[in-house]
């Protein structure tokens, strides 16, 4: 069962979302050759407890506990790397994940930082794994299918130029997901396509979100003794971008993204939604 929001709790996961949004601009200020993950975690911690939120990463999943409330995946980790004493140096890619409960509602978001000055081929993965991820949010309007944002993601990245010295590996098993009362919620999206299904319908109250993970190589990983750590099987580097996204009447409204996702949908020629909260 998908959970079908209210505008009225839309509003409250806006809040969160902007906790979120909040969180990880402090994160990517910090960012810098020198800095450790677990300073970054501490960073995003303290934005979410003075905003009178709660971390839902640092918890219980699947059985499994998360110690931190990012995922800081470096370089060739895809997804749910955990903080900790690793030191970014200069030229490093790191994603972070990030999300937070306010009032029983939660937001969930992640970046991909260059830490300082990085190769021209990481630059471009980042840039091509956020525009899929707009791609697909764009595609978050009444009436569409599931499949439409899977295939919008896939599409982006499809029709870019290959990277000198890579290709476009479509992380393989991981995607994005239904978000509200809990974060990982039904559906899960998928950033390709796969059978013929087209998924539910996209109605007003829908609440998704939308994840691509790429890499410069390999689509397929391997999970870390850690039980947490995603990597690619052939080392090449990764870059993973996500926003939580309602579906409303007036359009996509992006919950963790500052202005509602308003400049970056304009360039796709898509109206965001009004701000609940503006």
């Amino acid at each position: 069962m998908v959970e079908i929001k209210t505008p009225e709790q839309i509003a409250k996961m806006r809040a969160a979302g902007l906790v979120v949004a909040e969180a990880l601009k402090a994160c990517r200020e910090a960012v810098a050759p020198g800095v450790t993950t677990q300073e970054l975690n501490d960073i995003a911690d303290k934005v979410i407890t003075d905003h009178g939120a709660t971390s839902n990463f640092r918890a219980h999943h699947g059985g499994l506990w998360f110690p931190g409330v990012i995922c800081a995946s470096v370089n060739e980790e895809v997804v749910h790397g955990i903080p900790g004493d690793r030191v970014l140096r200069e030229g490093d890619l790191i994603s972070i994940d990030c999300g937070a409960i306010l009032d029983g509602w939660h937001g969930d978001a992640a970046i991909t930082v260059a830490v300082g000055a990085t190769a021209p081929e990481n630059e471009l993965l980042s840039r091509v794994t956020e525009g899929s991820m707009w791609a697909g949010i764009a595609q978050m309007r009444k009436g569409n299918r599931l499949v439409d944002v899977s295939r919008a993601i896939e599409g982006f990245i499809r029709r870019q130029p290959l990277p000198p010295k890579g290709k476009w590996g479509i992380t393989e098993g991981y995607g994005g997901h239904g978000i509200g009362t809990a974060m990982h919620m039904e559906p899960h999206v998928l950033n390709y396509v796969a059978g013929r299904g087209k998924g539910p319908k996209l109605v007003p109250g829908t609440v998704l979100a939308i994840e691509p993970m790429v890499g410069l190589g390999t689509p397929h990983t391997t999970v870390l003794e850690d039980d947490w750590t995603v990597v690619t099987n052939d080392g090449t580097w990764a870059s993973h971008w996500e926003h939580s996204v309602a579906v409303t009447e007036q359009g996509p409204l992006v919950l963790t993204a500052f202005d509602g996702g308003r400049a970056e949908l304009a360039k796709l020629g898509v109206t965001a939604a009004p701000d609940p909260l503006a």
